[in-house]
This record gives C-alpha cells, sequence and structure tokens, in this order.
C-alpha cells in the first residue's frame, strides 16, 4: 500500500508548505506572504486576512467596498492587493491596490463614489485606499508585471509575496 512514513512526511510538508485556512502559503519569519503572486477568491481572503483587531476589520470593510465600487463599473478585469493588509500584522492602516479594467473603461465616465476609486488623492482621502489602476489591452502584459514585480518590494528591499483576487 505504500510506505506509512513517507505518507507522514509528504502531509506534514504539505501542511507546513500551505495555510489550513486558503489555498495561500503561510506567513514567512517576516510576517509576509513568500514572494510571488498568489490566487484566492475573495471569500478565501476575507476568510484568511478579514477578521482580528478592529482596525483590521474596517480596512477589510474598505477593501469590500472598493472591489464592489469597481466592479460596478462592469470593466473591472482584475485585482492585486500588497501591503499590510496581506501579512500578519495586525493593524493594518490602509488597503493597497492595483486594479486592471477593460480597455474602453474611462474614468471620467463616472462619477461619486465611483469616480473616487480611480483618483488617486480621492481614494486615499475618502476611501482610506492606495489604489493604482490601468486599462488593459494589447501590449500592456509587460507593465502589469512590471508593476507585479514592483509590488513585492518592501521598504527595506526584502521581497513579499501579494494576492491575485479571482473574480
Amino acid at each position: 500500500m505504500g510506505d506509512p512514513m513517507r505518507l507522514h512526511n509528504l502531509t506534514a510538508y504539505v501542511r507546513a508548505t500551505y495555510s489550513a485556512d486558503m489555498r495561500m502559503f503561510p506567513f514567512n519569519a517576516q510576517g509576509d506572504l513568500p514572494a510571488g503572486v498568489h490566487r484566492a477568491t475573495l471569500a478565501e481572503i476575507l476568510e484568511r486576512f478579514g477578521h482580528g483587531a478592529p482596525q483590521r476589520i474596517i480596512v477589510t470593510e474598505r477593501l469590500q467596498r472598493v472591489i464592489a465600487l469597481a466592479q460596478g463599473t462592469g470593466k473591472l478585469e482584475r485585482v492585486f492587493i500588497w501591503g499590510s493588509y496581506v501579512t500578519d500584522k495586525p493593524d493594518p492602516g490602509d488597503i493597497d491596490l492595483f486594479l486592471v479594467m477593460a480597455p474602453d473603461f474611462v474614468s471620467n465616465d463616472y462619477t461619486g463614489a465611483t469616480r473616487s476609486v480611480f483618483d488617486s488623492a480621492t481614494a486615499e482621502r475618502t476611501l482610506g485606499a492606495t489604489v493604482f489602476w490601468m486599462n488593459s489591452g494589447a501590449g500592456t502584459e509587460p507593465t502589469v508585471a512590471g508593476f507585479l514585480e514592483q509590488f513585492q518590494i518592501r521598504r527595506d528591499g526584502g521581497r513579499r509575496g501579494i494576492v491575485e483576487v479571482g473574480l
């Protein structure tokens, strides 16, 4: 039937490598996800990062609001989260997002809270979110890849993981 010790070692390796509550890796010694882009559904992200200290809960509500506003345009293609929210820090200061919108998305076509998502200063002030965004389209994949590489660099120069929200 197979070597039980080998099966035990493999099970222990899998448990040590992957977090128990979702498909993302566990935090490293610095409290970050390992370098790379980790894909998870919004429900999985909320399950892993959306509870704990009151500040984390507030930031989680901001995350949900910004994503809902961007989805309301019907033009949201991809969402990436980086920064303190996707770490083991109990009190993340804000939510850091990178949105990739459809090629025909024009931010000036929207008003109110939806428009504020796509104006960096307004998003920071009114939504408590740092939002970068760009349109997708032919030839934009290298630009997206460049942003994703940059978002993985910590202030001390080390690398950390970021999360792509599966829409």
